[in-house]
């Protein structure tokens, strides 16, 4: 039986302990802003019949490749919070996870079909989630209490800034004519902020006692315990929904294109201005929102988060012109800037902690799961179809306001999460069942 830690008494990390702790955030969302907002559009417009069926071609590929980050996520993240080496219990993981994503990259960049170029997404969304399942332990393995609201901040600020940059490596892609460089370029990108984090974090090599096999670990990452976790269920559903409506940029270019008559190189340039905008409005939204949810609670930014992101979708979705509808940005950014300042202290907190690598996997799963869910509905089902129904515009103005719905439903979601804060669980038996349930006083809505 393990003894309950004080989580309070850790002594406070270094600011620059806590950026690098993020920076590797940089470097996974520099891959997929790239891919999924330019670059991945980008190729399958080229594929014979691509452009008639861009909805649904994109919604087939996220589809397939979103079965990766569920199963591996909260599977390598288990058998992590359990793995004893000299680098400690992540590093090994995300350091393999990084060098096959760049392997994997050059096979997009490389894929000369459709078929193609499914395979090799899978294959990224394998190695990348490897990396991605362990490394999400780190704000709850290593950063007190007190810090958790400011390291949430920096992790939505890296968020926001690699989505920026993937979109502006990938517009000039596009517009040289150079996908392969890049798409290269984004796995540098991601190798450096790698080596950072490795070099610099340490993370020890305390672990829980391990009773069971390695496979044992494995499959109880899909133990029935997780159904009594209903907070963690329900913030699950929440980030489904919210981050599906940030998945809405994932149809700007097609946007620009067929609402406001733009080229495809216009409608990119367009694209990384908008993707700036939000960007920088979220980076500016980020610390002060955290902050203000370490004294307000964490719900009620999300659900000011929601209305402002809300309001910026409608006036997107409505904008006459693409000057309106870069406007209309910056409201959303501000609020997608709110909702991942305080989206990563949420989780940190109602989390069970002996376990950090399994349950932010499966919460990650929303994350992973949102864009798919969001394309699957507003690609085939409004952006083709009505778009063949009732004109290119209106099915593409449409996806906007699918957006708008996703939000509504995250912030009734948000009502059946319980917002107190975990302070420790002791280690749960093999079969899963927890013994030892800690909270704190409310200090959320």
């Amino acid at each position: 039986m393990t003894e309950p830690h004080d989580h309070d008494s850790r002594a406070a990390l270094p600011i620059w302990q806590l950026v690098t702790l993020s920076i590797y955030w940089f470097g996974i969302v520099i891959i997929w802003g790239g891919l999924n907002k330019i670059i991945l559009p980008a190729m399958i417009e080229d594929q014979p019949g691509g452009a008639a069926n861009l909805g649904v071609l994109l919604a087939i590929i996220v589809t397939v490749g979103v079965i990766a980050p569920i199963l591996v996520q909260p599977t390598v993240g288990m058998i992590s919070d359990y793995t004893v080496t000299r680098w400690g219990r992540r590093k090994p993981y995300i350091f393999i996870g990084a060098l096959l994503d760049v392997v994997f990259l050059f096979g997009i960049a490389t894929s000369q079909t459709y078929l193609a170029l499914v395979a090799f997404y899978f294959l990224l969304q394998l190695s990348s989630n490897f990396a991605q399942g362990p490394f999400q332990g780190y704000v709850p393995d290593l950063v007190p209490k007190r810090q958790v609201g400011l390291a949430s901040g920096l992790m939505g600020t890296m968020i926001v800034l690699g989505t920026i940059a993937g979109v502006g490596i990938a517009t000039l892609g596009v517009n040289s004519g150079s996908l392969l460089v890049a798409t290269m370029a984004l796995g540098v990108v991601e190798l450096v902020t790698m080596i950072v984090l490795v070099t610099t974090v340490h993370e020890g090599t305390t672990a829980p006692r391990r009773t069971q096999s390695w496979l044992g670990v494995a499959r109880s990452a899909w133990s029935t315990d997780i159904l009594r976790e209903s907070s963690v269920l329900w913030l699950l559903v929440v980030r489904l929904l919210f981050l599906g409506a940030y998945a809405a940029t994932s149809l700007a270019l097609p946007y620009f294109q067929r609402v406001h008559g733009m080229s495809r190189g216009d409608a990119a340039d367009t694209v990384f201005i908008g993707t700036a905008i939000v960007g920088l409005m979220t980076a500016i939204a980020a610390i002060p929102g955290a902050r203000i949810s370490d004294r307000v609670g964490r719900k009620p930014v999300i659900w000011a988060a929601a209305v402002i992101a809300g309001i910026g979708l409608l006036g997107v979705a409505l904008a006459p012109t693409p000057e309106v509808a870069i406007a209309a940005f910056v409201p959303f950014g501000i609020g997608m800037g709110a909702f991942l300042s305080v989206d990563w202290a949420l989780m940190a907190d109602v989390i069970p902690k002996h376990t950090s690598g399994r349950y932010m996997g499966i919460l990650n799963a929303g994350t992973a799961m949102a864009e798919p869910l969001f394309l699957i509905v507003a690609g085939p089902l409004v952006l083709d179809l009505i778009g063949r129904t009732l004109g290119a515009s209106i099915g593409a103005r449409s996806t906007m306001l699918v957006a708008v719905l996703f939000l509504v439903g995250a912030g009734l979601a948000l009502f059946r999460v319980d917002a107190r804060r975990r302070e420790w669980d002791e280690v749960a038996d093999d079969d899963g069942r927890e013994q030892t349930l800690t909270t704190t006083a409310p200090t959320q809505a």
